[in-house]
């Protein structure tokens, strides 16, 4: 697995995170954050979206991504549509 760094919330003062990275095979995004609060992940567990029950497998976790963030990610974004065209250019 290779991942590229894409950024960092500026106001962290380089350590810590937010930060974002896109894994290279797969063109996925990788998040770290801070995980949110107990009462906002117990909302979003019971919360019906279209339809849909969700709710947060033990396998996973809900982060909160501060919106100065939003700039390092649509740059992620980009990055991961240039690595998946890439892997389609190369089958």
């Amino acid at each position: 697995m290779t991942l590229r760094f894409v950024g960092i919330d500026p106001h962290t003062g380089g350590e810590g995170s937010p930060t974002v990275w896109v894994e290279e095979e797969s063109a996925d995004l990788v998040l770290q954050g801070a995980e949110v609060d107990e009462l906002l992940k117990s909302l979003v567990g019971s919360t019906e979206w279209a339809g849909h029950k969700t709710g947060i497998p033990a396998h996973e976790r809900v982060i909160r991504m501060p919106v100065r963030t939003a700039k390092i990610l649509r740059e992620a974004c980009d990055a991961a549509k240039r690595v998946s065209a890439e892997h389609r250019d190369v089958r």
